[in-house]
């Protein structure tokens, strides 16, 4: 088969539906990273305008350009929108797009899932925009710390849209990240171990590990503000054994390594775009990695540092103090390799180059500032003010957006196969430049003269009136450059002639494949042994597309690539996809009305939604897997594999680990604000406990503990060739009993309205109830799966996840029930 035939069969195969239609089935990661980037930044639009409507509030004194309700709406929505709407999903969209591409490969781990997480991110969005619309916004900062935000001086809806809808689009971000971490240590090129992996792909593998662990906090935050406010459950009320600095510890728990995990990918792309601009390799790769890992766990260490005035004991604040000025060493390491790649090379002075440099200049003020809010006094004389505002500004869009657009602009002649002819990209970034730093220098300015920050107007002999028009004045600036961008952006792909492929001389994969990529990416998955491949072997891009590497024969009409060893690269087993379907649309539809259920109070919708949301999930999975064994599939010559259905590693058990990664973050920050409200709150010990019960917490304990040994013996049973479903039936009846302690434990907590113990324990023995269902629901699964002949010694992947669910329902039921009863005991 030629190339050209090739290229048409593949297309075939893996090309979404025509026309608009296919927008809603499409399954295809580089359809979904154009859409993730192009809704991303409709948001960043959106939050821009917000900005300048706030920097137009604040030119002159008493301006009567918003009110303060308005306001207040204003600069919350900014703040979210940006933060949760644009940086976030803007790198998933250029990671999806472009990982599978670096990595050499066909698609991303999950492609239905990452279709689940876009639509939910953008009907998430939409409950936002339409508050915002309907002047119904969230009015309590994108921090909402309560008091401010609970239900006595918060009644209106306002803040339920933020709680309900930021959770909302944090499933996509968990979904992208469970994606992207499978894709990046499963599915690359043959070959490519990981020391010969694209920088940017440890970055991205970074980020999506701290997404997993970062953003759980969070979540459970909203959940326990939204029981608050919807039931009456005092987490955060102090008069009834609740702690509003709860709120800030979880907020921060997330916010802080939030900058972290929008300054990463960036940083990943200044270490991929600089080399090829500077014609030389990365200097350090090693070490550049080594500072993204220990950046990573150093972030997650620094949280209190946002909450140096809120009364933290001095060693605390000591500590947190240190650890901040800490975080400057590994980020040293990334400057000066970069700085050393650009000595080693000859760097040329093209459009992403000049971003790279605004970055620098940027960045390195930002971490300046930062390290000045660091050291404990100066925080003290700066904190909520403009200041903060500033160093904030700089590390994000210094931070962030300075390294997208070189990310984009180097990467726009192989997402559109054209050449740039107009320059007003020169022009743009200039503007850009300019009116950054005239905007958020003025803002340091008149943060140390003493301006609060969040306030909407102020007195003209403040002497802040100067300052605050030329900070508004640089802002519309800023705003026309960004403008410019856009225009350059669409000239350059609708008004511009073809252009070459590879036209900055780059070594990485995704320059091999045409210009724009097909739908398949590669004709055949290319064999790597170093790590710039295209650029030791000249040739490469031809011998791919005449199918001279693995998986170059197409295998009827299905959709085939292969995984390959974490650590060595070698070839696994190859994995099947599903076609383009609307079922992730359906089910984030669905997914919607549950959320919209607890928005508008309509509580009795609520587990019709669930319901609903457990069939099309059911049916989403039943759509996987085979009746019959299959043999081994060829991949090349004299190579064959197995399918990843046979395997017990399969993909939806490395997907089910880091689900779990997150869930169990989720449950250790639950702990974490049991034992923080029981040692820190005022108002303990509580009026009443719990009153212990042997037989409930022995039923539960032994229920949990004989799931986890039956599905073992079900797994069991298959390996040998006898049928496993007396072994799930007996791990599903033990699960159900563990379900009925659980609700027993419920039923007997004390008012969870009238202390936060009561409403604490009630949470905790929720959450054991829900994982225990769900994973007697799994397991009911599994049993109509053996009955319908999709498990067989063979087919061993299904059991496998099960059993993972299986523990985790086990362990986490097992220590809701022990902390539940234990502290009783003991008191």
């Amino acid at each position: 088969m030629n190339a050209l035939k090739l290229h048409r069969k593949l297309d075939a195969i893996w090309s979404s539906e025509p026309g608009w239609r296919g927008w809603f089935s499409t399954v295809n990661h580089s359809d979904l990273g154009r859409m993730f980037l192009g809704t991303a930044f409709f948001y960043f639009a959106i939050g821009g305008i917000l900005a300048m409507l706030i920097r137009a509030q604040l030119a002159t004194p008493h301006s009567a350009f918003a009110g303060e309700e308005v306001y207040a709406q204003l600069f919350t929505m900014h703040g979210t929108i940006m933060m949760f709407l644009f940086a976030i999903p803007a790198i998933e969209g250029l990671a999806v797009y472009m990982i599978p591409k670096l990595l050499g490969t066909r698609d991303l781990a999950y492609p239905r899932l990452t279709a689940y997480g876009y639509w939910c991110y953008v009907f998430g969005g939409a409950m936002l925009l339409f508050s915002l619309a309907a002047g119904i916004a969230p009015n309590g900062g994108w921090f909402m710390y309560p008091p401010l935000t609970g239900p006595i001086h918060s009644p209106g809806i306002n803040t339920d849209f933020w709680l309900i809808g930021i959770t909302f689009v944090e499933i996509s971000a968990i979904c992208a990240a469970v994606e992207l971490t499978v894709s990046i240590l499963k599915f690359r090129a043959p070959g490519m171990s990981l020391d010969k992996m694209p920088i940017f792909a440890w970055y991205i593998l970074v980020t999506s590990l701290m997404i997993l662990t970062g953003f759980p906090p969070l979540i459970l935050g909203s959940i326990l503000l939204e029981l608050e406010r919807a039931f009456g459950l005092p987490f955060f009320q102090a008069d009834l054994g609740g702690d509003s600095l709860l709120w800030q510890h979880l907020f921060w728990l997330f916010g802080h390594p939030e900058v972290y995990i929008i300054f990463l990918p960036a940083a990943g792309i200044i270490s991929t775009v600089l080399p090829v601009m500077a014609r030389t390799t990365l200097l350090g790769y090693g070490w550049v990695v080594a500072a993204a890992v220990a950046l990573a766990f150093l972030s997650f260490g620094l949280w209190v540092h946002h909450m140096f005035t809120t009364g933290i004991p001095h060693m605390g604040v000591a500590f947190f103090s240190a650890a901040s000025t800490l975080v400057a060493v590994p980020t040293a390491v990334q400057v000066f390799a970069w700085i050393g790649t650009m000595w080693k090379g000859r760097p040329e002075l093209h459009l992403p180059m000049l971003h790279i440099l605004g970055f620098f200049i940027t960045f390195v003020i930002g971490g300046l500032t930062g390290v000045m809010v660091a050291i404990v006094p100066f925080d003290w004389q700066v904190h909520d003010t403009a200041f903060v505002t500033a160093h904030l500004h700089y590390v994000l869009f210094g931070g962030f957006v300075f390294p997208l657009l070189a990310g984009l602009y180097y990467w726009l002649p192989l997402f559109t196969g054209r050449q740039r002819f107009f320059k007003l990209g020169e022009i743009a970034f200039a503007l850009v430049f300019i009116g950054f730093h005239g905007t958020f220098l003025a803002m340091h300015w008149v943060g140390l003269l003493g301006q609060r920050r969040r306030i909407y107007t102020y007195d003209a002999d403040a002497g802040w009136t100067t300052i605050n028009f030329l900070s508004s004045l640089s802002s519309f600036i800023l705003a026309i450059g960004l403008a410019l961008v856009l225009i350059d952006i669409l000239m350059h792909m609708f008004a511009t002639v073809r252009g070459k492929r590879n036209p900055w001389g780059a070594g990485t994969l995704e320059w091999a494949a045409m210009s724009p990529p097909p739908s398949y990416n590669f004709a055949s998955l290319p064999v790597v042994r170093t790590r710039d491949p295209f650029r030791t072997d000249t040739d490469l891009a031809e011998r791919i597309a005449k199918g001279e590497g693995y998986l170059a024969k197409p295998n009827g009409n299905l959709r085939e690539t292969l995984t390959v060893d974490v650590a060595s690269g070698k070839p696994d087993y190859v994995v099947r996809y599903s076609a383009n379907t609307r079922l992730p649309i359906t089910l984030s539809a669905v997914t919607g009305l549950f959320f919209l259920s607890l928005l508008l109070k309509i509580y009795w919708f609520t587990p019709v939604a669930v319901i609903a949301i457990a069939i099309v999930t059911w049916r989403w999975v039943w759509s996987s897997g085979s009746r019959n064994d299959s043999g081994l599939v060829s991949v090349a010559a004299n190579t064959k594999l197995a399918l990843a259905e046979t395997v017990e590693a399969s993909p939806g058990w490395w997907g089910s680990t880091f689900l779990l990664v997150a869930n169990a973050t989720f449950f250790g920050s639950l702990i974490f604000g049991y034992a923080f409200l029981w040692t820190i709150a005022p108002g303990w010990p509580p009026p009443q406990w719990l009153e212990p019960w042997a037989p409930e917490l022995l039923a539960g304990t032994g229920s949990a503990i004989a799931a986890s040994a039956f599905i073992r013996m079900a797994m069991r049973q298959n390996r040998n060739g006898q049928s496993p479903q007396s072994g799930c039936l007996l791990a599903f009846a033990a699960t159900i009993m563990t379900a009925v302690s659980l609700c027993s434990l419920m039923l007997r907590i004390p008012d969870p309205t009238g202390h936060a113990y009561g409403a604490t324990l009630l949470f905790i023995s929720g959450y054991g109830l829900f994982h225990t269902l769900l994973s007697a629901l799994m397991l009911a699964f599994l049993s109509a799966r053996i009955s319908a002949g999709f498990v067989s010694p063979q087919r061993k992947a299904a059991p496998a996840i099960v059993r993972l669910w299986t523990d985790y329902g086990a362990a986490t039921a097992t220590v809701c029930l022990v902390i539940s009863h234990l502290p009783a005991w003991l008191t």
